[in-house]
């Protein structure tokens, strides 16, 4: 599967932006704001990125200089403009988390961060709303600080020491809520599998004969999804525990149950598009080891195999209002203190960043957003590091004594060109996986309280589901536990392709995702809200109130758990670790150098980078 990059894992169909960005002179969406003066690097008191609606994420201005430099358009290095002790590509969790653990290191240190997106936090980005005159809000991405028992020792010590106590989560995430209001999931049957469109509710709630005979499944579709449900067999009687791991590791979750279950193609169907959110692939990519720790365990294994507990079997409640951007601002205040007002991990949610006060030229500690570094290489006889990059409409160049990448790494190559082939290669093999976190504001959610739903999926849906927010509430900010208050609800959409597995999927994906237009996530936001909710006289002109779609084509870390993945000999052999490895005064971190979409490895492998860089 070791696949050269290519310019087509970053040139997503957008022909005319691309096409103006190679031309003699870069256009970005600046120009048409700035004209060709040099911007100043201070943000103004009013700007504001969480409050905007419409298309996030990757969104305009973030993507097209990347995507010039990988069609050819060059820029070189000129004079530095300033000197640091270190450089930071990429102002995501890990980023921040390598300036902060290298600060503490070396407190008189200057730092400077640097990323292409108009907010800071990568992934983990806050979506707000207003609505009667009161703040909503939710996670454009990364969501939850999930099971913070299993972080690394460096990971939980960075919690405490930005003021998260995670044991107050019990308190603040209302765990009893939908149930105590005997909401469940249920599924939207599709007419075109399934010969009916049909809502079912009480998904894992009702007895299950219940459930089933409320399904449009056929007979024989009904018997075979109550016996997977109900039959306690062991599928494999003859293998000791060990051998079913190993044989089951390479069977996917839909040939079990096609091939050890024997259960209905309507079954298999009703499961295909399950872990999309999760996986970003259908059922025939699972291994049949990894689907019972997923959505409290999936039918048929509970009796071939013992389940292994994972992530310490803690509850999914570790979870601001807004995901991780409150892990995001609470290290930002730690780095610079006047941007994030505040004292502790409550009052973060409600505190309003000063984006003026993050790239301020005598702050220790300078956070430069809308800049994409194109070129990292050593300079002064490599004992220094020049760093180029291109903010609004103008090139920069700036020098530093260590450099830490904590962006994507399938961009490295690019931006690093004197990296050894083969450490090219080993960073081009992690392609991220693409996917869209959508936002939908609504006066209330009476209508799922009326149907006894708080999750819907939908089994050939645009989105795959759409749910209920998190039930969390922390220091001034109030989840609407009542139904006649607004509700943001979370619908997530990955590109699907039945005739495309391994990495190749997911390139497919990221250049459909850039081809979709907002009007495109928006008609499928009213067409399944209504297909669901019609039946309660829900009006999705009416009730919905604005969308947010956090669009991430390059989404996800690599997953390496997935059938088609070899069996590596050691762990120096694996591409994620070849490609990490320090090069001169340049290291590497995201979460992308573990191979693992968490916060965890996000900030284990910026303290990893900057190790290496105080022991250089």
């Amino acid at each position: 599967m070791k696949k050269n990059i290519t310019r087509r894992d970053f040139l997503n169909g957008s022909q005319v932006a691309i096409g103006s960005a190679i031309g003699s002179q870069f256009i970005s969406p600046w120009s048409n704001i700035l004209g060709s003066e040099q911007p100043s690097f201070t943000l103004d008191k009013n700007y504001y990125p969480p409050s905007k609606v419409g298309l996030r994420g990757s969104h305009a201005g973030s993507w097209e200089t990347m995507h010039a430099l990988v069609s050819g358009r060059k820029w070189n290095s000129s004079k530095p403009e300033d000197e640091y002790d270190l450089v930071i590509v990429g102002a995501g969790i890990s980023g921040l988390s390598a300036a902060h653990f290298y600060q503490k290191n070396k407190p008189d240190a200057r730092i400077l961060i640097l990323d292409n997106h108009d907010d800071f936090g990568g992934h983990a980005k806050r979506n707000e709303f207003s609505i009667n005159n009161e703040t909503k809000m939710s996670y454009g991405g990364t969501e939850s600080i999930d099971g913070p028992s299993s972080y690394s020792q460096v990971a939980k010590d960075l919690l405490v020491d930005i003021g998260i106590d995670v044991q107050k989560f019990y308190e603040a995430y209302h765990q009893k809520l939908y149930s105590s209001m005997n909401l469940s999931k249920s599924i939207a049957f599709d007419k075109k599998t399934f010969g009916e469109q049909k809502l079912v509710v009480g998904y894992n709630k009702l007895p299950w004969k219940d459930f089933i005979e409320q399904t449009p499944l056929s007979e024989k579709a009904k018997k075979d999804f109550l016996r997977l449900w109900t039959e306690e067999v062991d599928y494999l009687p003859n293998h000791s525990m060990e051998e079913k791991f190993k044989i089951l590791d390479k069977v996917s979750y839909n040939s079990f149950l096609r091939d050890y279950v024997k259960v209905d193609q309507q079954v298999l169907d009703i499961f295909r598009r399950w872990g999309m959110s999760y996986w970003c692939v259908g059922s025939d990519e699972i291994p049949a080891t990894s689907v019972q720790s997923y959505d409290g365990g999936m039918p048929g294994l509970n009796h071939t195999l013992k389940r292994k507990g994972t992530r310490g079997d803690e509850p999914y409640i570790f979870h601001f209002p807004d995901g991780n951007a409150s892990v995001a601002r609470l290290i930002v205040r730690s780095l610079i203190p006047n941007a994030v007002p505040g004292k502790n991990m409550e009052d973060v949610v409600t505190s309003v960043v000063d984006y003026s006060k993050l790239d301020v030229d005598d702050s220790a500690v300078q956070i430069r957003l809308n800049s994409t570094v194109v070129n990292v290489e050593h300079s002064d006889g490599d004992k220094a590091v020049d760093i180029t990059y291109v903010h609004r409409n103008s090139h920069h160049t700036v020098r530093a004594k260590k450099c830490i990448m904590a962006c994507y790494n399938g961009a490295i190559p690019y931006l690093c060109p004197e990296l050894p082939s083969m450490q090219k290669e080993a960073l081009s093999y992690g392609v991220k996986v693409p996917l869209t976190y959508t936002k939908v504001l609504i006066k209330n959610w009476q209508a799922f309280a009326e149907l006894g739903t708080d999750f819907v999926y939908y089994t050939n849906g645009f989105y795959k589901q759409a749910e209920l927010d998190y039930p969390v509430s922390i220091g001034d900010y109030k989840f609407g536990k009542n139904p006649e208050q607004p509700m943001v609800l979370h619908m997530c959409h990955v590109p699907y392709f039945a005739d495309i597995q391994g990495a190749e999927q997911w390139r497919a994906g990221r250049h459909a995702l850039m081809q979709t237009p907002f009007s495109t996530f928006e008609s499928h936001v009213h067409q399944q809200l209504d297909e669901a909710l019609s039946s309660t006289g829900f009006d999705p002109d009416k009730e919905i109130q604005a969308i947010t779609v956090n669009r991430w084509p390059h989404g996800y870390a690599y997953s390496p758990h997935l059938i088609w993945e070899p069996e590596y000999q050691s762990e120096e052999e694996k591409p994620w670790v070849i490609g990490r490895q320090q090069f001169g005064r340049i290291h590497i971190a995201n979460s992308d150098a573990a191979a693992e979409a968490t916060t965890d490895s996000a900030i284990t492998q910026g303290w990893r980078a900057v190790e290496e860089s105080l022991k250089s």
